[in-house]
């Protein structure tokens, strides 16, 4: 009885999430809104994969936008390439600007769409697979971890701004088509606003399958006791590695989408700031839930568009102490608030123990112990 009210509660949250965001979001939303809230559901693709490796892995993933901005950098070659073979040219417009006459070599596959797609899921994927197979069969782990996670993003991002061919620090902009669709047209925009809804949907059904498995047993027993898991026979590395490439192949596929929805893809995007906006979302909306790390990485990339807008300096401060004070106060975010206040009212509802029952004595035993 309980296994068939839990699936139905799931079911039933993923219809109420699909009825917000394919029927209530596009009526209630104008174009602008609803691609701005499709920017946001790509956050939230990523922060889901981050939640499955830092809250159920304990792994502190400090460099996410690696594994995006390589998403976003491959879509944003095929789109390039897309547009300057509509208008007849070799190369993309930023390249002709700079002398350059001639498609360079690593750009030429990402004229295929197919290779691209591929390109998209693999690269990101094979990335962290290798780079997680070398760091957690050597143990490391911890803060060393995320600090080796954090140095790769700011060495990538350092890396894309001397890239003349990739644009430079203004990364590639201004796309015109997506896969044959005018990006123009506000029925493209809303289509790919669907895609991303799409996605995100998938994305959390695949984790909360892989969480509810016995595969998600392992990876809390790892986080919780990595040493006892590998006496049990286990090896933890494996069970990091899977964790850790699924979430880089969901922030590939965020990145994808982020590109032509916003219209751009820079090493703004892929650096340290990006990977640890990320990460504040998870932790405040609750790493350790399903749905905490969506809610709070929409919650705060809104939160950032609406104050930034008016308090530009404030915001970064305001943001720096809200995560403060989860992390510090409420370890397990807003999520878990629901939890503690359920607890405490229980706690103040429950009555009072029973006191416990005198021993009763015999009084005959009582006289026997007292003549012995």
């Amino acid at each position: 009885m309980t296994t068939f009210l839990g699936r139905w509660q799931t079911w039933a949250g993923f219809g109420l999430a699909a009825v917000v965001l394919f029927g209530v979001a596009p009526v209630v939303l104008s174009d602008f809104r609803l691609s701005l809230l499709g920017k946001f559901l790509c956050f939230a693709i990523v922060a889901v994969g981050i939640g499955l490796a830092w809250g159920r892995g304990g792994m502190l993933v400090l460099g996410q936008g690696v594994f995006f901005g390589l998403g976003g950098y491959m879509m944003g070659m095929h789109l390039k390439i897309a547009d300057a073979q509509l208008r007849g040219d070799d190369v993309p417009d930023f390249m002709q600007i700079a002398g350059v006459r001639e498609l360079p070599g690593y750009w030429a596959p990402f004229a295929s769409p197919a290779f691209t797609v591929l390109a998209i899921l693999l690269v990101p994927t094979a990335i962290a697979a290798a780079l997680g197979f070398g760091v957690f069969k050597r143990r490391v782990k911890g803060a060393y971890f995320a600090i080796l996670s954090q140095a790769l993003a700011a060495a990538l991002a350092i890396l894309l701004v001397g890239q003349t061919s990739l644009g430079g620090s203004n990364g590639l902009n201004r796309f015109r088509t997506f896969f044959g669709f005018t990006l123009n047209d506000p029925a493209n925009r809303r289509m790919l606003y669907f895609i991303a809804a799409g996605v995100l949907l998938l994305v959390v059904a695949v984790v909360r399958q892989l969480m509810q498995s016995r595969y998600g047993e392992l990876l809390v027993a790892v986080r919780d006791g990595e040493e006892r898991v590998r006496f049990l026979g286990y090896d933890p590395a494996n069970i990091k590695v899977v964790a850790y490439t699924t979430a880089a192949l969901f922030a590939g596929i965020a990145g994808a989408l982020f590109a032509p929805i916003v219209g751009f893809i820079a090493p703004s995007q892929v650096g340290i700031l990006p990977s640890i906006a990320f990460l504040i979302g998870v932790a405040i909306g609750g790493r350790t839930t399903l749905l905490g790390p969506v809610l709070g990485a929409i919650g705060v990339a809104w939160a950032q568009t609406l104050f930034s807008e008016r308090f530009p300096s404030e915001w970064t401060y305001a943001q720096g102490l809200l995560f403060i004070v989860v992390v510090g106060f409420f370890p397990a975010g807003l999520a878990g608030l629901g939890v503690l206040f359920k607890r405490r009212r229980l706690g103040r509802t429950k009555p009072p123990p029973a006191p416990e029952p005198e021993a009763q004595t015999d009084p005959d035993t009582e006289k026997v112990g007292a003549s012995t």
